[in-house]
């Protein structure tokens, strides 16, 4: 004996799930009509349907969709990892939430699961050397890179970049990059 095809029990699943939720224009988008959508208020009817073993409707795959879906994983991917290089660095709670929306448990959490020191207070500040060298290569690397100093994104990379290579913690450098730009320093 031949099995009901498994198409037409999905596309019937969904179809009384829609109906029961008041989508009648998803189930005329699938291809319905009224007529038959009517059909599915009696369960003769709709066994008939969910029984049929020749498949009585098809399936198209809209690609544009599947290859954003698939790249949001890359994105997603992306993000966690940098999420997990701004705390490395020395990024803020305040820094992590502004950028990505964690909230405090939330990167709380994320330092435990990389076995990172808990924070105690706040990141010393830069001493005068310090603050002179953060500004040389801060202003070097706005030019080379041809930066807008409005793209908090490009900044944070370069945050990151100098917190690394400095090993300064990227709170501190982020709070004085912003503070040179408000001022009107670059």
């Amino acid at each position: 004996m031949s099995m009901p095809h498994p198409l037409n029990q999905a596309v019937v699943a969904q179809a009384l799930h829609d109906l029961r939720n008041g989508q009648l224009r998803r189930c005329l988008a699938m291809g319905f009509s009224e007529r038959e959508l009517d059909a599915l208020k009696h369960p003769a009817l709709v066994s008939v349907l969910l029984n049929a073993t020749v498949s009585w409707c098809s399936v198209s795959v809209n690609r544009e969709v599947v290859q954003r879906l698939l790249k949001q994983v890359d994105a997603v991917d992306h993000e966690i990892a940098t999420i997990d290089r701004m705390l490395r660095a020395g990024a803020s709670t305040e820094m992590v939430s502004h950028f990505y929306g964690l909230t405090h448990q939330e990167v709380a959490l994320r330092r435990d699961v990389l076995g990172l020191p808990k924070r105690k207070g706040r990141h010393h500040v830069l001493n005068e050397a310090q603050d002179t060298a953060l500004w040389t290569r801060w202003h070097a690397e706005v030019k080379q890179r041809g930066m807008a100093l409005d793209d908090e994104t490009a900044m944070l990379a370069l945050t990151l970049d100098l917190a690394e290579a400095m090993a300064l913690p990227a709170s501190v450098i982020w709070a004085a990059i912003k503070s040179w730009i408000d001022q009107g320093l670059a």
